[in-house]
């Protein structure tokens, strides 16, 4: 999957094709980026295999904090179940009003959505892949700031919509078996509006693929109703993973 503390190169959210979308310029920005192929796995030894946790049905409505909406971003749901978990994920990542928040508080936002990487065996390596991971999302993933800017002199928005089938792939070197990569479909819809406040709308769409951890070495947000064992991020992909 990953090599330790390795260079990521890559396209943001890639189509068959060769044809690469980043979220909300799909082709107008081609971003190159330090990035690692799937395929790869830890160079760290990972941490022995445990009993796999069984997956409960989530709990319907639960979220991290849904205040999160009135700023324009899709609240962080509070469950056990992978599929729910990555389409609520790969949502989040294209989801936002630049009236209401600033690019840096999206992008902190989507941060708290992750946890690290526990196929590494020390906090350090840990820290540092997680922190990778958050790179690799903002300067490949993501709008980039430049885009977000264009979009607030138009009082734009952009919302996500994860349709279809989740796709899952088993994560390499995984011994627990509590993660997981979900590969979708997403409809991005960019809103726009012009000086007079007439809006425009368009849609997008790009196949993105997501790892998550559904285990006990999950790290909840502080002071939420998540608990270990609950869903997290650990790792955005800028080119799609199919099984």
């Amino acid at each position: 999957m990953m090599a330790n503390h390795s260079r990521r190169t890559g396209q943001a959210w890639a189509i068959a094709g060769g044809l690469v979308l980043v979220i909300g310029i799909v082709a107008l920005i081609v971003g190159n980026l330090l990035s690692t192929p799937p395929s790869q796995a830890p160079t760290s030894t990972p941490t022995p295999g445990t009993t796999p946790s069984t997956s409960t049905p989530p709990t319907d409505g639960l979220v991290v904090d849904e205040s999160v909406a009135e700023r324009g971003w899709v609240p962080e749901p509070v469950t056990t179940d992978a599929e729910t978990y990555v389409r609520a994920a790969l949502t989040a990542a294209g989801t936002f009003d630049t009236t209401l928040s600033s690019y840096e508080e999206w992008i902190a936002y989507l941060g708290t959505w992750f946890t690290p990487d526990t196929r590494y065996t020390t906090e350090e390596d840990r820290q540092a892949e997680l922190d990778a991971a958050k790179l690799e999302m903002r300067q490949g993933v993501v709008l980039p700031e430049i885009e977000w800017d264009s979009l607030a002199n138009e009082n734009g928005r952009v919302t996500a919509v994860t349709e279809g089938d989740v796709v899952p792939a088993p994560v390499p070197q995984d011994a627990s078996g509590d993660m997981t990569i979900g590969t979708a479909d997403v409809t991005l819809t960019f809103t726009r509006a012009d000086n007079a406040g007439n809006e425009t709308s368009y849609d997008e769409t790009a196949r993105v693929s997501v790892q998550v951890l559904c285990g006990p070495e999950s790290i909840p947000v502080p002071d939420s109703p998540q608990q270990p064992g609950d869903c997290k991020i650990v790792r955005f992909f800028t080119e799609t993973v199919e099984p």
